[in-house]
């Protein structure tokens, strides 16, 4: 589910709270574009997406894990 977004100040401000909150944030700009475009706050992640977050999902449980 997309539960924020933004871009310029905004974005920059969403960094700025994960960054308090200790929440690893991992650069993807075509992903995040594309989600960006074509995923509003509180929808679900349509389909298309699955691969690429799930990608993403397992390289930040790889992290966590060493």
């Amino acid at each position: 589910m997309e539960l924020a977004k933004g871009k310029d100040m905004l974005a920059l401000r969403i960094r700025e709270i994960a960054e308090q909150h200790r929440i690893e944030i991992v650069v993807d700009k075509i992903l995040a574009r594309a989600m960006y475009d074509n995923v509003e706050i509180n929808q679900a992640i349509p389909a298309d997406f699955y691969r690429a977050v799930a990608n993403l999902l397992v390289y930040v449980m790889t992290r966590k894990k060493r």
